[in-house]
């Protein structure tokens, strides 16, 4: 493809060279570049690309796009541009020759709910006859193809050439995460979005290497609603009015005021040994008894948002009762069959926000005990130890605290502050390092009613120790624990 087909639609100055140069790939890492490539020079949060140019040039690249002139040879086209991540994002949809056109396309952006959303949406549809891609936090699906995510959104190149993927695999129609950061740093840009889920909004990602300010982080999560044809937006969000402010697409409203599209009524908390869900009654849109085996308020929030849009793709009141019955999400509010006495379950919460939610919700089904395992990740804010340590105290019967990803840090270092933020509290606690060893201890000392939760991990399933990764999942280590408990002779009843 020649370079000036590839800018169509961006805005450019040719620096040296010819726009018809005939361009063989697309790179933004220098190493990648191979012969007749066209390099983009993006500025990071630590690394300027246009360091690189040199390099890129060297590797053979036969164009770059750059925000600023670069020292290359003669022979390699330079293009300006004013914003190299929003031309990469453009021309990387040119590339592929405009995938999303070819889909119907769902982005789902907020602050909790869209990883489980994402789920609940694209079983709905693939139990509707639908074939559909996802692109997430946990990884991204093509066909029968399962590929780990680095972000949550990934890079605009990569989005476009997923989409091309899912569309050369058969699916039509995709769902996918968009994190403020995306918005923010153009990843999908260009892209009009045929529906644009906004589940809700509380301070987060806010720091030097984020976002400056609460304010900004909201401005760029609502750019959504300026790329989308219909906006479904949580009505119940105390800033509903501010996130709707300034749309362009259509709107429609869920939760459980009277105002909202889709309302629920009459939710009602469903628990029985190892396992605990929620029923509700949807209204408006649809109209159909809900049962969803994810338990809490939440779940009741992001299963609206999911009925709402399959609603509108043709989705039957059988095919979502039944996806919804069925939806799971590795490590959010994940339960693991252990035993008949108690509940374990493995959830994603890792800051003191959605810690806060996650146990609050878990108390409205009156268990005997919450016992709370977690650890916090070393090289990161310290502050959010406090924070997470004073909430576990506060809403927990029983705290273990134990390692995460300790990094670059002592694990004992990372605990000392944690419990620095329980001592605010008259929570109960106990701490074991190691992760098995904690959770063996919640298991074997697990009462009749508890609610065991091991926050923190997730879908995880390694630990970062000393810049080294090792593979640790929860459910391993569980299995494990369970299988040398029947070796000593000890059995757990385990629901079915």
């Amino acid at each position: 493809m020649k370079l000036k087909e590839l800018l169509n639609g961006i805005s450019y100055t040719v620096l040296q060279g010819n726009e018809d140069t005939e361009i063989s790939g697309i790179a933004y890492d220098s190493r990648k570049v191979k012969e007749g490539f066209l390099f983009v020079c993006m500025r990071g949060a630590t690394v300027d690309g246009h360091r690189f140019a040199a390099s890129a040039a060297e590797n053979g690249a036969a164009a770059l796009l750059t925000e600023e002139p670069v020292a290359v040879p003669d022979a390699v086209t330079v293009v300006q541009v004013e914003n190299a991540r929003a031309a990469l994002s453009i021309l990387s949809a040119t590339w592929f020759d405009h995938p999303a056109d070819k889909l119907k396309t769902i982005g789902i952006t907020g602050t909790k709910g869209k990883t489980t959303t994402t789920y609940m949406i694209r079983s709905i549809l693939e139990g509707s006859g639908h074939r559909t891609g996802l692109i997430g936090t946990i990884e991204t699906i093509i066909g029968d193809r399962h590929i780990p995510s680095e972000n949550t959104t990934p890079e605009s190149y990569l989005v476009q050439k997923y989409f091309a993927e899912m569309v050369e695999a058969g699916c039509d129609s995709v769902v996918m995460e968009v994190s403020s950061q995306a918005l923010m740093m153009d990843r999908v840009t260009g892209i009009t979005f045929d529906f644009g889920i906004f589940t809700n909004i509380e301070p987060d990602h806010i720091g030097p290497k984020e976002h400056s300010s609460f304010d900004e982080y909201l401005e760029c999560k609502k750019k959504l609603l300026k790329m989308c044809r219909i906006g479904i937006v949580n009505i119940d969000d105390n800033r509903y009015d501010r996130i709707v402010d300034g749309a362009t697409c259509r709107i429609e409203t869920y939760g459980y005021s009277e105002k909202a599209t889709l309302r629920a009524l009459d939710a009602m908390m469903l628990s029985k040994p190892g396992y605990l869900g929620i029923r509700y009654q949807a209204e408006g849109l649809v109209n159909i008894p809900v049962e969803i085996d994810i338990p809490g308020k939440f779940s009741v929030y992001n299963s609206l948002a999911a009925i709402a849009v399959c609603h509108h793709m043709g989705a039957t009141p059988e095919a979502i009762l039944n996806a919804l019955t069925k939806a799971k999400v590795k490590g959010r509010v994940e339960m693991v069959p252990v035993s008949d006495r108690f509940t374990l379950m493995i959830d994603y919460a890792h800051n003191a926000m959605a810690l806060e939610s996650l146990l609050s919700t878990l108390r409205e089904y009156h268990p005997n005990r919450i016992v709370c395992l977690f650890g916090c990740g070393g090289n990161r804010d310290r502050d959010r130890r406090f924070e997470m340590g004073e909430v576990s105290g506060r809403l927990a019967d029983l705290t273990i605290i134990t390692s995460d990803n300790p990094r670059d840090e002592e694990p004992e270092a990372i605990i000392a502050d944690i419990e620095t933020g329980i001592s605010r509290t008259e929570g109960q606690y106990i701490t074991i390092i190691d992760r098995k060893e904690a959770i063996a201890w919640a298991i074997h000392h697990g009462e009749p009613g508890d609610i065991i939760i091991l926050a923190g991990k997730g879908h995880e399933d390694y630990q970062i120790i000393k810049g080294k990764k090792y593979p640790m999942d929860e459910r391993v280590l569980i299995q494990e624990i369970l299988h040398e408990d029947w070796r000593k002779g000890v059995y757990h009843n385990i629901p079915e």
